[in-house]
């Protein structure tokens, strides 16, 4: 058992907090938000995470668990203190690290036993030794180790990605730092799972590098569907045949609008300004931004296009809002972007997500009609536009759809649907590079 601190309530340090608990530890969360601070006192949680919720309510019943705004209450038991803060882009693209570097300032104050200091959140390279010189100014070296221990987590499945996780990374400069860390983690790789240790630096590249290449991925993928529409070729033909080639497996080869979300937009405009400011032209990154940007302009053309461009007074159901399925986040979705456009053009909304509405309203606009469920939000729809492919809308029933809508026509952003069934339904259908 340790006493583990996480600085940051968010998505990450959430999760983080509540796994790290699951396997006996002493947690304690923290954040300045007392508002959250006090829903999660109250058994709340902030965001919605399949499976999160159990692990939450054990581990807070058996005392593992807790949360506090009190920063120096908070770490005063903690041989390790995780900074799972956000690091929100900057206008010019780079990771803001204000609040990194505030909570380092405060520690340096604060601290007064020995703590590994670790950077849980996706930071720059370098960060690391800029959390050394602030917490340095104010406290003596022999008192703290900082360490890159990057969080590789898939929104949707976090819990069993940090219960059983594909690997996991450590950066670090301390022999003492390291051994403390590897304790740490050895009961979640006990199936054999590697733990890779390396300098901080490496280990902060390799969370840019693994969410760039991925989005890249996405974007290539996006890239081959909108020319096998051109073409007449089919891309999920193309992606089952891509996918079988063992040097390129079959994941993240699905086309859609665009990827989103709290990580791939955020990470790989950090890196492509990082590039920059270190007079590297990273061509590949810039071109993977500017194809995802517009991607997400793919299906409103298709809608556009299909009224004639007179899209004032169309009702346009929506299906799904957040960026991915098994989340509410609704960060960079592409629903933001396709929402926007067909507002700006005078049509109506009638929208329906199982967990991202309330984000959405919140977030971005009330303009849209927020539905009770998915029927509701097509009732005199002239189309249906499938923006996240939650599971609820994969097996829907299409008479009962033929009768409430208006017009029978669907815009699948997600290739949900085998055109040929949707055709023997009685409906048009427009997907992605098919």
């Amino acid at each position: 058992m340790m006493n583990i601190a996480v600085v940051g309530t968010g998505y990450v340090g959430l999760v983080s907090g509540t796994c790290f608990a699951e396997t006996g530890n002493n947690v304690t969360c923290i954040d300045i938000d007392e508002r959250k601070i006090q829903k999660l006192l109250n058994g709340e949680l902030p965001i919605y995470e399949p499976g999160l919720d159990i692990l939450f309510e054990r581990n807070t019943k058996q005392g593992r668990l807790h949360f506090t705004t009190n920063l120096a209450e908070g770490i005063k038991d903690a041989k390790i203190i995780f900074l799972a803060l956000p690091t929100p882009p900057g206008a010019d693209g780079s990771a803001d690290l204000k609040y990194i570097v505030k909570v380092a300032e405060d520690l340096s104050e604060i601290i007064t036993d020995y703590k590994v200091i670790v950077d849980k959140s996706t930071v720059p390279v370098g960060t690391g030794e800029k959390v050394e010189a602030v917490m340095s100014k104010k406290l003596d070296k022999s008192l703290f180790d900082v360490v890159s221990n990057p969080e590789f987590l898939r929104e949707g499945v976090a819990v069993d990605d940090f219960l059983k996780p594909d690997r996991v990374v450590i950066g670090a400069s301390s022999t003492k730092a390291k051994d403390i860390m590897m304790k740490l983690y050895e009961p979640f790789v006990r199936q054999g799972n590697p733990i890779y240790t390396m300098d901080i630096r490496s280990a902060e590249m390799t969370k840019y590098a693994a969410n760039s290449y991925l989005a890249a991925r996405i974007s290539f993928m996006n890239e081959i569907a909108n020319l096998c529409e051109k073409l007449g070729a089919d891309v999920d033909q193309v992606r089952k045949g891509m996918g079988s080639d063992s040097r390129i497996g079959k994941r993240f080869l699905f086309p859609g609008v665009g990827y989103g979300g709290s990580c791939f937009p955020k990470d790989v405009q950090a890196l492509a300004k990082s590039a920059e400011d270190n007079a590297y032209d990273f061509k590949i990154l810039k071109a993977v931004m500017k194809v995802n940007d517009l991607q997400k302009e793919v299906l409103f053309n298709k809608i556009y296009d299909y009224f004639g461009g007179e899209l004032e007074g169309k009702t346009i159901a929506f299906w799904g809002l957040a960026f991915k399925p098994e989340t509410d986040d609704i960060r960079e979705a592409p629903a933001i972007t396709i929402s926007s456009r067909l507002l700006n053009k005078g049509a109506k909304i009638q929208a329906f997500d199982p967990e991202a509405m309330e984000n959405f309203r919140t977030m971005v606009t009330d303009k849209i009609q927020y539905c009770a469920n998915q029927y509701d939000s097509i009732k005199g729809a002239d189309a249906l536009a499938i923006i996240t492919e939650w599971s609820v809308f994969r097996s829907p029933d299409f008479e009962k759809m033929r009768s409430l809508m208006a017009g029978h026509v669907i815009f699948d952003g997600r290739n949900v649907y085998q055109k040929e069934d949707i055709k023997e339904e009685g409906f048009e259908y427009y997907s992605i590079g098919r």
